[in-house]
């Protein structure tokens, strides 16, 4: 009888976590097809946060590659000794960023959905210029202004942009937001589409597990679904 390999997720969780991931897929397909979109144009980031190793590894299992991670520390114990195996991951911070992380940021991830001041992009120039790595930049719009939430206020969002495009030199290509829970979502995303279009960039991060498909609807080109695919979330480490 052959040893079970303890590191490997059980077959319950891989079957749980790409049954989950197939539902979500298909909704995603539905979704761009009733805007009359090619599903193509939508990506699917799943937000990996407080996860463990055998939901990350069912996750791989299921084929996905773009993952969200909200902080810098967690995201290099996920990923940092994954990603020699996994050349066509894209690894995606989509929570605050300190200006004292951003070279560590630089170094780990593809895209850093959550500029939200001009100090931080000057940091992020410096650690590029210093790594060589270029990331893609998102700019995070708080669309309802909310005072406990990042991101720009949508009245400053275009200054943002063009500070972080024509002084920092910036690769800015979209913008990401997050809508207040207590609200409809629809005019938050139709906001941030409106900022886009007016800026001239092509890639909006928006939606999550409870109205990805209302997202897509307005046309978001990227969803970070977190609940939907692993089921609730885990309580973060209690570190600093």
């Amino acid at each position: 009888m052959t040893a079970t390999n303890p590191a490997s997720p059980a077959p319950s969780m891989v079957s749980s976590i790409a049954d989950r991931f197939a539902e979500v897929r298909r909704r995603i397909v539905e979704a761009a097809r009733a805007a009359g979109r090619d599903p193509a144009s939508v990506v699917l980031t799943a937000v990996s946060k407080t996860q463990g190793d055998a939901a990350l590894d069912a996750a791989l299992a299921a084929g996905q590659r773009v993952f969200g991670e909200n902080r810098v520390q967690e995201a290099k114990a996920h990923w940092g000794a994954r990603r020699a195996a996994l050349p066509d991951l894209e690894l995606r911070l989509i929570g605050p960023l300190q200006t004292n992380k951003a070279l560590e940021a630089v170094e780990l991830f593809d895209v850093i959905e959550t500029l939200d001041r001009e100090r931080l992009a000057a940091a992020l120039a410096a650690a590029m210029t210093r790594t060589g790595r270029r990331p893609r930049v998102l700019v995070q719009v708080n669309t309802g202004a909310e005072p406990q939430k990042a991101g720009v206020l949508p009245g400053e969002a275009d200054a943002l942009i063009a500070a972080a495009r024509d002084v920092h030199g910036l690769a800015v290509e979209g913008l990401m937001c997050i809508p207040p829970a207590d609200e409809d979502p629809a005019p938050h995303f139709a906001r941030l589409a409106e900022t886009a279009a007016r800026n001239g960039l092509s890639v909006l991060s928006m939606g999550m597990s409870g109205d990805y498909e209302t997202a897509i609807r307005l046309g978001a080109t990227h969803v970070r679904v977190g609940s939907a695919l692993f089921g609730e979330r885990n309580q973060p480490p209690a570190t600093s």
